[in-house]
């Protein structure tokens, strides 16, 4: 027999006990590290754990993003909750169940065949036996690796998976109450951390005696240039932040990028090359037709609604935080090297936090909050950062420039692709031996942020997405990484995706403009992968495509496609906008196929989720720098997109129950960039290749 290729978490955690636990009489306990962002996962995964193992989903209790049970499944990232994590914990209750059938029959000395299982009772050809799920747990050895071999559910077996189930994380949040800036522990201080303006600034005048008589100030720490004070209540701390802020002076540094033309400006830092090629460039003919152009993203902010916070208690021996981390296991290591304890004297329990994109401030403020806690034991302590500490402190997602190259033949074939990247590093979280935490950077002893630059390895970070999906003889791709840029950058939804789908999927429409072809039939001549033509096809079908449009009549649909990651969920979307001063989208058409959907509401959700945000980048947001800091302090100067300019969204998500399930969460925000930046473009018969697409681009291009 073939061993399985098990899924990565499985292959770091394979034992059996790692991921399902009958202790608890009546209630199975499954284990995951993928953590609640407002994706639904928790109920997914409860719905692939009852389905395996034939159980109501009321005897489900999953326990996710806690080190002291969870397995250590890295990041909750890149769409991969249910590819990875919920594929083991699939394989892990089919054989958790597949076990104590086994151990059934041999109690009641009866073939297997003959027992199935109804709501963790045994059933012995129909009949309920004396046996259940709890009864025989103690004797099953759960050391026991999981093998990956066990039967999976499948068809009608069962009635979970592939199901509308309403999500569990839904009630709280409406309710109130379900987030981390909500929690409150007995005795809890309230924090906050005094900042420089700007990183690399260093504090050479302090006077903390006007906050320090303050009421209900209880602690104020320094560390070199960290400065923490704890108040009784929050109200009291952010005033003692206010004078802590008038009486503080930092030393002055200038390295802001100068102006926003990032096609211009991100060429000239200094880049880390790596590249792929695939093919031979096309030969030198007369009868192709060559075109290039160069497209920019900015950086643009996480733009959480709820500001990043933490809960932390220290008690002389154990370190115990609340964090919405994304990743608990690996923040636990950075803390131990930070704080300098060992990480089996850190508990790291994830708590949902009120809008979480990537890696924004969550992990730093987890330092923040544990250094004050400890300085305040055993009184436990929360520190939410300010809205202008979120914008300023918050890693940024990286801007880009993306220069594109192409030959097609007269008919409209592709025959030659090249695309250059220029960004900085998607990739800067907290690891082992890298600790990347805010404050560590600004202690008397500072662990510095370590030094990062991206290469083409699995088409992650700034070259994601960079594959075109078409069928071409020649593609070369090249990213230039910029890792000395003099702002940070990290991981922001979709990584390069965003910004590569909007400059490829654009491209396209140029060159089947460029041949006369409807860009639609320009896409379906130039791919055979049958799953994407459907997804296209489809799209095109359910917006009622219109081939013969009007071009420049200040209203018009514009269509884009891609499969996120290349491996993952195929989406296509038709955009239809409105263009005067501003641009309005009206409406969104979106397909989807991601194979076997857990929760197809679930599903529509993440890609209904992905085409407003996707709205909002490349509408409106954009980081603007001035030569002390980021320009945005407040909601006015970066805006987002408001309810009120939500347009009309219609997801249809095409059904392969029988195919693996694909990563959906970040599917969307591609090509419904690209989408909106075609529709604009043929609106006013003229092209914007920068986002944002704001008034100004507009009278720009049109002047």
């Amino acid at each position: 027999m073939t061993t399985p290729q098990l899924p990565f978490s499985l292959q770091q955690n394979p034992r059996l006990k790692q991921w399902v636990d009958f202790s608890r009489g009546g209630i199975v306990r499954v284990f995951s590290a993928k953590v609640e962002l407002g994706q639904g996962i928790v109920t997914a995964l409860a719905q692939i754990a009852a389905e395996e193992l034939c159980l109501p989903l009321a005897q489900v209790k999953v326990i996710s993003g806690d080190t002291r049970y969870s397995p250590d499944e890295w990041y909750t990232a890149g769409s991969m909750s249910i590819e990875v994590g919920g594929m083991s914990l699939r394989l892990a209750c089919a054989q958790a169940r597949q076990t104590i059938l086994a151990a059934a029959a041999r109690s009641l000395n009866v073939d297997a065949a003959r027992l199935r299982v109804d709501a963790g009772a045994i059933l012995l050809d129909g009949t309920r036996s004396e046996l259940d799920y709890w009864k025989l747990a103690p004797n099953i050895d759960w050391n026991l690796p999981v093998s990956g071999t066990a039967p999976l559910m499948r068809g009608n077996d069962g009635n979970h998976i592939g199901a509308n189930v309403a999500r569990f994380d839904l009630p709280a949040k409406i309710t109130g109450g379900a987030f981390v800036q909500d929690l409150e522990l007995p005795g809890m201080l309230h924090g906050r951390v005094l900042r420089p303006p700007w990183p690399d600034m260093h504090l050479i005048e302090f006077d903390q005696s006007a906050a320090q008589k303050l009421p209900g100030v209880v602690k104020i720490w320094r560390s070199g240039d960290f400065v923490g004070v704890c108040c009784e209540r929050e109200y009291q701390a952010v005033k003692a932040l206010e004078t802590l802020r008038a009486n503080a002076k930092w030393n002055e540094d200038a390295r802001l990028p100068g102006g926003q033309n990032w096609k211009e400006w991100l060429p000239t830092q200094r880049a880390v090359d790596s590249h792929s090629e695939v093919g031979d460039a096309a030969e030198v003919r007369g009868d192709l037709v060559r075109l290039s152009a160069t497209f920019s993203k900015p950086a643009i902010a996480h733009a959480s609604l709820g500001p990043s916070c933490a809960v932390a208690q220290f008690d002389g021996t154990e370190l115990r935080i609340w964090t919405h981390s994304q990743g608990v296991f690996p923040l636990r290591s950075a803390l131990a090297e930070a704080l300098k304890l060992e990480p089996q004297r850190i508990i790291v329990i994830h708590t949902q936090g009120a809008g979480c994109y990537g890696h924004n401030g969550a992990d730093d403020v987890a330092l923040d909050t544990a250094l004050l806690a400890i300085q305040t034991q055993p009184r436990p302590v929360r520190v939410q950062w300010m809205r202008d500490d979120e914008f300023a402190w918050a890693p940024l997602g990286s801007p880009s420039a993306v220069k594109l190259n192409a030959a097609i033949t007269p008919g409209g074939e592709l025959v030659d692709w090249s695309t250059e990247i220029w960004s900085g590093p998607h990739a800067r979280r907290p690891k082992p031996r890298d600790v990347e935490l805010l404050a560590a950077t600004q202690l008397e002893s500072p662990i510095p942020f370590p030094h990062v630059a991206e290469d083409m390895t699995r088409f992650a970070g700034g070259s994601r997405n960079s594959e075109p999906p078409y069928d071409l003889l020649h593609r070369k791709i090249v990213l230039h990484s910029l890792p000395d840029l003099p702002f940070r950058t990290s991981a922001l939804r979709t990584l390069g995706g965003y910004a590569n789908v909007f400059a490829m999927e654009s491209f396209v429409d140029e060159l089947a403009d460029t041949v006369g072809i409807d860009p639609i039939q320009f896409r379906l001549r130039n791919i055979s992968d049958p799953r994407a033509r459907r997804v296209i096809e489809t799209a095109a079908r359910i917006a009622q495509w219109d081939t013969n449009a009007a071009r420049g009549t200040g209203r018009a649909a514009g269509f884009g496609f891609s499969r996120y990651k290349t491996t993952a969920a195929y989406v296509a979307a038709v955009a239809h906008v409105e263009v005067d001063e501003h641009v309005r989208v009206r409406e969104v058409y979106c397909t989807v196929d991601a194979g076997l959907a857990i929760n197809p509401d679930g599903v529509r959700n993440q890609i209904e989720g992905g085409i407003i945000q996707s709205i909002s980048w490349t509408l409106l947001e954009q980081i603007a720098f001035t030569p002390s800091g980021i320009a945005a302090k407040t909601w006015e100067e970066y805006p987002i997109l408001h309810f009120s300019e939500v347009p009309r969204v219609h997801v249809e998500l095409i059904e392969n129950p029988d195919l693996p399930s694909l990563g959906v969460g970040e599917a969307a925000h591609g090509p419904v960039a690209a989408a909106i930046g075609n529709a604009v473009a043929r609106a006013l018969n003229c092209r914007i290749r920068d986002l944002p697409i704001t008034r100004e681009r507009i009278i720009s291009a049109l002047a």
